[in-house]
């Protein structure tokens, strides 16, 4: 069934129409904790100067992913989410400069507590032909249920994502990198490639504590700290760093800093000197207007854009106001 005809299905076996977009832009939970890490350079965190690089590799590819979605239909106090994600990878050689795609996907899914639908509207979702995730938790109190709406679409940007930056990895040129925004360490063969780097913007993890959590913080504009280890929640070993591309002061404490991921070997305390050189070189231009412009690579944003270019505009919030109108 395609087209209105399996909505209007669906609005005839009782489900009520319903046009929500949640709050989009929440970290990830499963991030948020003390999650440790054991020094490879160092015997406690220091900053190290980071010299800027007039140019980087002759040629990288970014990779970004965005996810979408909102409250569509409810049926009874279940709701049935629209959800969208997407990737996409952009490459870049000099003396070009632009960025150009090579490789993109997309995945359109309906998040729902199946098994608690009534017949007539699971079967008018199923003949919609969008793939439907089954997720229990959303039968539950309403607040609990788009927790866990948000999770499952989450994780399906995140698996789209690794599948992408898997499949580039396999067509990457000798001398080519992969700059990731998000973590390396969520794929074995992401985290293993001597040419891939995980660029991380938000910092709920905690990795230090004491003195040393302070020092990893508070590094000036154009330092790095320490090459340490992370543990904790990490899928596969990693090496990485803190490295701060604006001045924090008179802003806030995490202002301009990034976490960078890299594969674990013996010279990542070099390989962090030199990356971390040509990575402040993608501060510019700056990622305005975007909020996250301080921690946002450009070329980052370069991809976010391609994307959200591309995105189902009908799963973007309502610029007007959500009160009824006036007679």
């Amino acid at each position: 069934m395609t087209g209105a005809r399996w909505q209007d299905a669906l609005i005839k076996a009782g489900a009520i129409p319903a046009s929500h977009v949640p709050e989009q832009s929440l970290g990830r939970d499963d991030l948020v904790e003390v999650a440790g890490a054991e020094l490879v350079e160092d015997a406690a965190v220091c900053a190290h100067a980071v010299e800027p690089a007039d140019t980087g590799p002759h040629t990288v590819s970014f990779l970004d992913a965005i996810q979408r979605w909102k409250v569509a239909y409810y049926a009874g106090a279940v709701p049935i989410v629209r959800g969208y994600v997407a990737a996409a990878v952009r490459r870049r050689t000099t003396p070009d400069r632009r960025l150009h795609t090579t490789r993109e996907r997309c995945r359109a899914i309906h998040v729902t507590a199946a098994g608690k639908l009534p017949a007539g509207v699971r079967a008018a979702l199923e003949s919609s032909g969008i793939e439907t995730l089954d997720v229990p938790e959303m039968a539950g109190q309403p607040a609990r249920a788009l927790e866990a709406a948000r999770h499952a679409v989450e994780n399906a940007r995140v698996a789209i994502e690794r599948q992408l930056g898997e499949a580039h990895l396999a067509t990457l040129g000798p001398d080519e990198w992969l700059v990731l925004d998000g973590l390396l360490s969520e794929s074995a063969v992401l985290a293993r490639h001597p040419r891939a780097l995980g660029v991380i913007k938000s910092h709920g993890a905690q990795y230090f504590e004491g003195d040393d959590l302070t020092r990893a913080l508070t590094i000036p504009a154009l330092h790095r700290t320490s090459v340490f280890k992370p543990r904790g929640r990490a899928r596969n070993e990693v090496h990485s760093w803190y490295l701060r591309l604006w001045p924090w002061e008179g802003n806030d404490i995490l202002f301009g800093l990034l976490r960078i991921e890299t594969r674990a070997f013996e010279q990542s305390p070099a390989a962090a000197r030199e990356v971390s050189g040509w990575l402040v070189g993608e501060r510019a231009p700056v990622s305005t207007p975007d909020a996250r412009w301080d921690r946002l690579l450009y070329p980052i944003h370069d991809v976010e854009n391609y994307l959200k270019a591309r995105a189902p505009r009908d799963l973007l919030p309502a610029p007007a106001s959500r009160l009824p109108r006036a007679s």
